[in-house]
């Protein structure tokens, strides 16, 4: 299938500027196969962000009609709130070019992997103001997505089972007292929109203990979920294209997440 691919400013004027210029790319399908839209983060430890996480997803998505946009959001120097204001933008971006793009600014889901992961679940879940300094009409609209995927996500930013360098990354010593704070699994209501997880037991970099207890939370309130947890496989497998048997058996996620998409709206 033919993907048109546009790079755009996030921001008119970035808020919290340091080095890195925040920019989204859109995958856009030739033949939509669906109305709805997903919101790509790139895992990378809040150092950096994997490509195959990033562009990989987009493609993929793309190539089975679903319009995707990969957020190249602040990271390394840039500790929160930037990356979340980067996070929030990319939703905003996208639902007020929604007839632009031909979706429906009310079927905007986000995915994340590992640190992407946190940062999905983060904008899912944390809602207090943050000012960013000038408001426009993009600002506007609301950043909460309608849905989360969350790839062997990082939850947790307070031990035992947190990534350490992603909550150092993300916070910096300066905020590291706000760890709870900025825990997704602690932040869930009701209103956090439905979540697809998917992990692995042998995870040994991000403990599968995020995900499960992620989505033990949402469970207790009431937020619909679905968790896969798979037997083999490390971190960072992305859309699990080498061939060992734990890979394929974890390249799953990619079918049912597929129709999880179908079903959710």
């Amino acid at each position: 299938m033919n993907i048109s691919i546009k790079t755009y400013d996030l921001w008119q004027k970035v808020p919290l500027k340091k080095e890195n210029i925040p920019i989204i790319t859109a995958y856009l399908p030739e033949k939509t196969a669906s109305d709805v839209a997903v919101v790509v983060f790139a895992g990378g430890g809040y150092w950096g962000r994997a490509e195959h996480e990033g562009k990989g997803y987009a493609e993929f998505f793309a190539e089975h009609g679903i319009p995707a946009f990969v957020v190249d959001y602040r990271c390394r120097d840039d500790k929160f709130p930037a990356p979340l204001l980067d996070a929030r933008r990319g939703v905003q971006f996208v639902r007020y070019h929604a007839e632009k793009f031909g979706i429906n600014k009310n079927k905007i889901e986000v995915i994340g992997s590992s640190a992407g992961g946190h940062l999905a679940a983060l904008l899912s879940t944390y809602r207090d103001p943050i000012d960013t300094g000038e408001t426009d009409e993009i600002d506007k609209e609301n950043y909460l997505p309608d849905a989360q995927i969350l790839c062997y996500p990082v939850i947790e930013l307070y031990p035992p089972y947190y990534h350490r360098d992603s909550t150092y990354n993300f916070l910096g010593e300066s905020q590291i007292k706000r760890a709870k704070e900025l825990s997704p699994n602690l932040l869930a209501d009701e209103h956090t929109p439905p979540a697809f997880i998917w992990h692995t037991a042998a995870d040994s970099c991000v403990s599968v203990m995020n995900s499960v207890d992620y989505f033990s939370a949402l469970k207790m309130c009431g937020v619909s979920a679905e968790l896969h947890i798979f037997p083999k496989g490390e971190h960072g497998l992305g859309l699990c294209n080498n061939n060992s048997d734990g890979e394929k058996h974890a390249g799953e996620w990619k079918n049912l997440v597929l129709r999880w998409i179908k079903n959710i709206f």
